[in-house]
């Protein structure tokens, strides 16, 4: 009887697809890779065509043998890791490792994994794809160079234990600008006006808003300018001029992609992505099902594409058919994602069956598993289904010279919408919106005025974050949720209430990157690279022609970054503060989470006390110093020194210039000064510097 061996990298995944295999096949998980670069050394021989020198894994070594002694006895072994390129270089570190035979060795991947697929796919194995191992080993061996090099003049000029990353780098560059950009903000004032009007025989009023005048469209800037029209229009008539009505479709959603899964997640389950890949992960690998065993409900989950299989799409067209109607199936059409950064290598994320409903197996699945599965099963079903039909009501209301509208919106057709919604869109046609009719006179109940401001970009959160690297072409699917996690665990960032924050730390190694690694953190340069990257695996590039033309440059950069980069202020500053044991001045030292002071006397005296940086700037509330302060969590932040006596605090930097409107403090915004009442909101120029 022929002996055949299954190594994937997972014990669960391992025990899933042994469920579908007979008794010739054991299937055994290498528990991910094997080999890879020593964490010594840089690991890569520049000199010998940047050949990487890979070493077995700490802690791999029995498992290493147990798969040899395995391998050794087997008559054929099938190396089924993952079907990415990650999954592709495992199977050669394998392939090398194991000492294959290329006559006794065959790769298999399994997009999903139900017993049909596996089974097909064990009767179509195939030859290790090399383009996909290089395409992994280029990634690998840049990522190590950024990291190797970089890093230890980031320890030299801030501190020990950062590091700088090829992809990491960049996201940390965007969320800093975005921040900037929040901080240079200057709010602008501006008003609406909306006229609550009732019909003849009506009590409930009609919401319309003020929308332009007789020159056209109208932008209300101050309170003045708003207290004239309200006077103006108190003693005029309100009739309708026009009335619209009109139907608007709205598409169905395309199937998830890794990032959309992501975003998606974040916005309805609350998931961060790393969870959100750890739930999919145990999806994908296989759940135990009552009367079908162990199978995965969700096909592979790093992907970039939303291309769906023929067989899929009819299954899931007739699944459609028989629970909602025939009418409910979408007309089919070709599902062709625009972005030039697509790989579409596999099928868009989806359930292996469309027949298990999300509530048929809740009891069987952890509350996690089931909101997870139950958002990708309703995405995929709604991707099929036909576009949803909303009846659309647009008036114009004239008063004298000036222009109202009114909007509501209904739907006559849910289609998807009856399985997936976007949002919660109530029906806004009011009965008495419905039997208005053109010239139909109003009469004003009340005018509403509101102030508002303009509002600045939004911080980045988890899930915006990776839409924007997406959308720039920066990493892949498989690196979004990890740069983020490293930025965190790194101290570079702080997540606060879904929002991400730049920390101190991570504002000082993104300036010194900017400084002497300006490539390294350049949008388009590492979205470039990325493309490069793809060009490996599509067989266009040689990999080593990438590592080769990159290093040099690096090297210089490096050479430069050591020579001309300034040091931190870091040193032991001494300051005015006195221990309280010993009597020396303290001085300022940097930890892991910043300043603080500690005794020169040290080992000796190891008193310490928190460092605050003094800005100048009295306390608007008692009148003493305004210090820098930090969260716990490492964003920065104004308060005062006198805590907790004094409860002030201020995101952006005080100034002991008074608003000149009404007397309130002001903060820093850029090159200007902002009241910080929001009700005022004035904005004045910084006082010269003397």
């Amino acid at each position: 009887m022929a002996s055949n061996l299954v190594i994937v990298e997972s014990p669960a995944k391992a025990k899933t697809i042994q469920r579908f295999l007979g008794k010739t096949y054991k299937v055994i998980a290498s528990n991910g890779h094997v080999r890879d670069l020593p964490k010594s050394k840089i690991g890569v021989d520049v000199e010998h065509d940047f050949e990487p020198k890979y070493i077995t894994i700490r802690g791999k070594c029995d498992v290493l043998a147990e798969l040899r002694k395995k391998a050794k006895k087997a008559d054929k072994v099938f190396l089924a890791t993952d079907p990415d390129r990650e999954g592709e270089a495992i199977s050669w570190h394998l392939y090398h490792a194991l000492h294959l035979e290329e006559k006794k060795c065959a790769r298999v991947t399994f997009n999903e994994i139900t017993k049909d697929t596996v089974k097909q796919s064990i009767k179509h194995p195939r030859n290790i794809d090399m383009n996909l191992v290089d395409a992994q080993q280029a990634r690998r061996v840049l990522d190590r160079m950024v990291g190797y090099k970089i890093s230890p003049i980031l320890w030299s000029k801030i501190k020990r234990g950062l590091s700088a990353g090829r992809v990491q780098s960049v996201a940390l560059r965007i969320i800093c600008d975005r921040e900037e950009e929040i901080n240079s903000f200057i709010p602008e004032e501006y008003w609406s006006v909306q006229a609550n009007l009732l019909t003849p025989n009506s009590k409930k009023a009609i919401e319309a808003v003020l929308t332009g005048d007789k020159n056209g469209k109208i932008r209300l800037k101050s309170k003045e300018q708003t207290q004239k029209i309200l006077k103006e229009l108190q003693n005029e008539e309100f009739h309708v001029t026009s009335i619209r009505r009109s139907q608007r479709k709205k598409k169905p959603p395309l199937p998830f992609t890794t990032s959309t899964l992501q975003q998606e997640a974040s916005r309805k389950l609350n998931f961060s992505p790393q969870k959100t890949m750890r739930i999919a992960q145990e999806l994908y690998e296989g759940v135990k099902i009552k009367g079908k065993g162990t199978i995965g409900l969700i096909t592979y989950l790093r992907t970039d594409s939303t291309r769906i299989s023929e067989s899929a799409d009819t299954t899931c067209r007739a699944y459609i058919e028989e629970n909602y109607g025939k009418e409910f199936i979408g007309q089919s059409s070709a599902e062709k994602n625009q972005n030039k950064h697509i790989q579409d290598a596999h099928e868009a994320i989806r359930p292996t069956d469309i027949t298990i409903a999300p509530d048929s197996v809740k009891s069987q699945l952890t509350n996690d598993l089931y909101r997870l599965y139950m958002l990708i099963w309703m995405r995929f079903v709604a991707s099929r289904m036909s576009d949803s039909v909303h009846e659309t009501l647009s008036i114009k209301i004239k008063a004298g010279e000036y222009c109202f509208h009114a909007s509501g919106s209904q739907v006559i057709f849910g289609g998807f919408e009856n399985v997936y919604r976007y949002d919660n869109e109530k029906n806004t046609i009011s009965t008495p919106m419905k039997k208005l009719t053109k010239d139909t006179n109003l009469s004003l109940q009340e005018l509403l005025p509101e102030q508002h401001f303009t509002q600045p970009p939004a911080h980045f959160n988890e899930a915006s974050l990776v839409k924007a690297l997406e959308d720039l072409g920066i990493g892949r699917p498989s690196t979004y949720a990890p740069t983020i996690s490293t930025l965190i665990s790194r101290r570079y960032i702080v997540k606060e209430k879904k929002n991400l924050f730049i920390t101190e730390l991570g504002e000082a190694v993104n300036e010194m990157m900017k400084s002497g690694f300006s490539s390294i953190v350049d949008v388009n340069f590492t979205a470039n690279m990325e493309s490069l990257l793809d060009g490996i695996e599509e067989g266009k590039v040689h990999w080593k022609t990438i590592v080769e033309n990159f290093y040099p440059d690096l090297m210089q950069a490096v050479e430069a970054a050591e020579h001309d980069l300034a040091k931190v202020d870091i040193a032991d500053e001494v300051s005015e503060e006195v221990c309280e044991v010993c009597g020396r001045n303290m001085v300022i030292k940097y930890g892991p989470h910043g300043k603080f002071l500690g005794c020169p006397g040290f080992p000796e005296c190891r008193f310490t006390m928190p460092y605050y940086e003094k800005t100048g700037v009295s306390c608007p509330k008692c009148g003493k110093d305004i210090v820098l302060k930090k969260t716990k969590k490492g964003r920065k932040y104004y308060g005062c020194i006198d805590n907790p006596n004094c409860d002030f605090m201020s995101w952006q930097k005080p100034s002991n210039v008074r608003c000149e409107k009404c007397g309130d403090y002001m903060v820093e915004k850029g090159h200007k000064l902002v009241c910080a009442n929001p009700e005022c909101g004035h904005v004045q120029n910084l006082p010269e510097q003397g």
